[in-house]
């Protein structure tokens, strides 16, 4: 069989996208090796069908880390048999290019956000020189380039003169219930849940605002924030000082299944980034089609990729500002009113339908089956 490695800086546990290309890929007919790191607070990840590795390093942010991670990263794919490569994101490029290029492998690219816009980078011009720099050199050279959206495909077109495959991120056809109740997960039965979920809750999702705009928000309400991110403790400072420890709760990342129970047990869905960068202007975050898949109503921040499912589906909602007295305001009429609120779920039973991961594989399928 032919053997694919598979490179992310993340810890596994909860990158979705990537666990389903791999599934694919060994379904298509590859021998798979999906390589990232384990953090001291990483989770136990679990089996899988396809082989896993997770690298301990000294540095976990910051330059140190990017740079320990990618020699790490060249010396394993170095050293283990490859026939193909699979770099996701910017931050694992250079290592899996310059590997690649020694066992002459070819490299599929999968770049899941427009990397040089992160807001950890604009406001960096030397930071961000550097990885542009890295792009400008790599990108251009890569057969097989993937993203996430029609929008983010449009910029990399426009910059590099290239046609990129778009491959949205979005779960497979299933079934979304589970059996935990609101009990078991140690949830209130008796108020309307907002959750907003997320493995990068950092600066300039909106979440601050979302947090103050509580305060304002009928007290049969509660805004549950699940997952982790740079702002996490800030929000908690926050939620302290604003005595809303009983209207803002906090938990902690879980793995998938977990997850999905406490989606499912939501009332409303949360997606509400600021138009503060290229790279939030243009995402597709994975929680939209999660808060699909459970049925739950969704509210957003009206950005161009999320405003045109949510739009063509009629499921949901949008906040037109950040300020916190219009969010509670948002937020409240969507729970009052329960005429929409029914128009959503029968219309999210449409969506789920049609927004399936096995649609998506077909792009896969065109781009894989070439190297097989």
């Amino acid at each position: 069989m032919k053997r694919v490695i598979v490179a992310v800086t993340n810890d596994l546990v909860t990158d979705q996208r990537v666990h389903k290309v791999c599934q694919f890929l060994e379904k298509t007919g590859f021998d798979v090796l999906l390589v990232g790191r384990k953090q001291r607070k990483s989770l136990p990840l679990e089996k899988r069908s396809y082989e896993t590795s997770r690298m301990k390093l000294l540095f976990e942010n910051g330059p140190l880390f990017y740079a320990e991670y990618n020699i790490r990263l060249f010396l394993f794919q170095l050293f283990h048999r490859s026939d193909l490569m699979v770099s996701n994101d910017l931050d694992t490029l250079l290592a899996t290019w310059l590997s690649s290029r020694i066992k002459r492998n070819p490299v599929v690219y999968d770049a899941h956000e427009y990397y040089c816009g992160t807001p950890e980078l604009v406001n960096r011009p030397f930071v961000q020189g550097i990885w542009r720099r890295i792009e400008r050199w790599i990108f251009p050279k890569i057969k097989d380039i993937i993203t996430v959206n029609d929008s983010i495909a449009a910029l990399y077109e426009k910059e590099y003169d290239r046609k990129l495959h778009v491959v949205r991120n979005i779960p497979r056809r299933q079934n979304f219930k589970v059996s935990e109740t609101r009990e078991e997960l140690e949830l209130p039965a008796n108020k309307n849940i907002l959750l907003l979920q997320g493995a990068g809750i950092n600066i300039d999702r909106g979440v601050e605002e979302l947090v103050e705009a509580m305060q304002y928000v009928n007290q049969n309400t509660i805004l549950v924030i699940l997952g982790s991110g740079d702002v996490i403790n800030i929000l908690k400072r926050k939620v302290k000082q604003s005595g809303l420890n009983d209207k803002v709760w906090f938990i902690p990342k879980v793995p998938f299944q977990k997850l999905k129970a406490y989606t499912v047990n939501a009332d409303f869905g949360l997606t509400v980034d600021k138009d503060t960068n290229i790279n939030y202007r243009y995402s597709l975050p994975n929680k939209l089609f999660d808060y699909i898949y459970a049925e739950i109503p969704i509210i957003a921040s009206r950005l161009p990729e999320i405003e045109k499912i949510i739009t063509g589906y009629n499921i949901g909602t949008f906040i037109e500002n950040h300020d916190p007295p219009h969010i509670a305001e948002i937020l409240d009429n969507a729970v009052e009113d329960t005429g929409r609120r029914a128009t959503w779920k029968q219309n999210l039973a449409k969506a789920k339908q049609e927004l399936v991961w096995e649609n998506e594989e077909k792009t896969l399928q065109q781009i894989y089956e070439k190297y097989l």
